[in-house]
């Protein structure tokens, strides 16, 4: 159907003989690929943090904030644009959202300045978005964090790779959560990961990610436990095998991948720099390595999304949205929720265009010049 869709999986026979082998050996629930996945992602990703990995980004989230025992009044800051699982794990724990909004139309992450603004004596934990790849100003943020005592959790869903100031995102604070999902830079399906530079840490993520239990089921087969403790009430987040073997292939090819995608946005820039009706953020961000996860543009007012989004349908050119706004959903619209004013006005107007590492510069020219025809910026 479409003629440039919105993400392709970066795959070939590699991923395909990975998952054969864990098949044909017989093992396929988490075992030795998954301890492997860990040690390559700690050591190649992510400063040889300690990594445990997981289901889901979500998973990882969500046993960060079970691993700080809130309660129901404390309260839990998150992004007002991002993906609805940060909501969902603060309202599973128990805790109260707070939003914070992006820092400006210019920086659509959240910042220290944006954050200030809405800490109060009942602010336990921070979770902080790298939106589209580009990394936070941590420094600030981590500053801010240590004044306060406030565990700080880095959602790093859209940036593995992605480096402050020569540091690796999700090593700065309490926890870094990673995703695998299908349309991720690393991709394995479903997947996550949870790092942290502090052995306790990582010991509470790995209990809680298996029942609490402190012996595995490949510890049994190894013969390296006959039965097992249950040392902490715990739930089941494990990865596979399978997974985590696409994980290690993924590896493989993801510095090259994320540098595509750098060349990619690149030449989007250079095609719409002076479009008028359209706004590119992310353009003056400093001390960043980006890794380029989408590419979201924001439209002029007077545009109707619907009708561009319908108008690039036309061509065969897919697209999407990063975010809707939680007021927006059914579950979220009588909660309560702080106002945010940019990231409520990014939340109507922004738009998402294709971006995956094979993407061809010349596909790249084709839905910049059906933007452009869209939204009348077509000479």
């Amino acid at each position: 159907m479409w003629k440039v869709q919105l993400f392709k999986l970066n795959y070939d026979e590699r991923e395909t003989q990975a998952v054969k082998e864990v098949v044909d050996s017989g093992w396929i629930t988490m075992g030795e690929k998954t301890r492997k996945f860990e040690e390559r992602f700690s050591k190649e990703v992510v400063d040889n943090a300690g990594c445990v990995a997981v289901s889901s980004c979500t998973a990882a989230l969500h046993m960060a904030l079970l691993s700080l025992d809130l309660k129901a009044d404390d309260e839990v800051i998150i992004p007002a644009l991002t993906f609805i699982a940060d909501m969902n794990v603060v309202k599973m724990v128990g805790a109260k959202v707070v939003l914070a909004d992006c820092d400006s139309y210019d920086n659509w992450n959240i910042s220290a300045n944006s954050i200030k603004k809405v800490i109060t004596p009942k602010t336990k934990a921070i979770i902080i978005v790298h939106f589209a790849g580009y990394p936070c100003e941590m420094e600030e943020i981590v500053k801010l964090c240590k004044e306060h005592n406030i565990t700080l959790i880095e959602d790093c869903a859209h940036s593995p790779g992605a480096r402050y100031k020569d540091k690796s995102v999700g090593t700065f604070g309490d926890y870094g959560c990673f995703s695998f999902f299908t349309n991720k830079n690393l991709s394995v399906g479903e997947g996550g990961m949870i790092i942290s530079k502090d052995e306790e840490k990582l010991k509470t993520a790995r209990l809680i990610r298996s029942h609490g239990m402190d012996a595995l089921t490949l510890d049994r087969h190894k013969g390296r436990a006959i039965t097992y403790d249950v040392k902490i009430p715990g739930l089941n987040f494990r990865i596979d095998e399978m997974r985590s073997a696409l994980g290690l292939v993924q590896l493989d090819k993801l510095k090259e991948a994320n540098e595509s995608r750098k060349k990619l946005v690149e030449r989007y820039i250079q095609n719409l720099k002076d479009c008028k009706n359209i706004k590119i953020p992310f353009l003056h961000l400093k001390n960043i390595e980006s890794v380029y996860h989408i590419f979201p543009i924001l439209l002029a007012e007077k545009l109707d999304r619907i009708k561009v989004i319908e108008s690039l349908k036309q061509d065969r050119i897919q697209s999407s949205i990063h975010y809707p706004a939680f007021k927006d959903f059914t579950a979220f619209k009588d909660i309560g929720l702080n106002e945010a004013p940019i990231a409520e006005d990014i939340s109507k107007r922004e738009l998402t265009l294709p971006l995956y590492p094979t993407m061809s510069l010349a596909e790249v020219d084709l839905v910049c010049e059906s933007l452009k025809k869209a939204i009348g910026d077509k000479k």
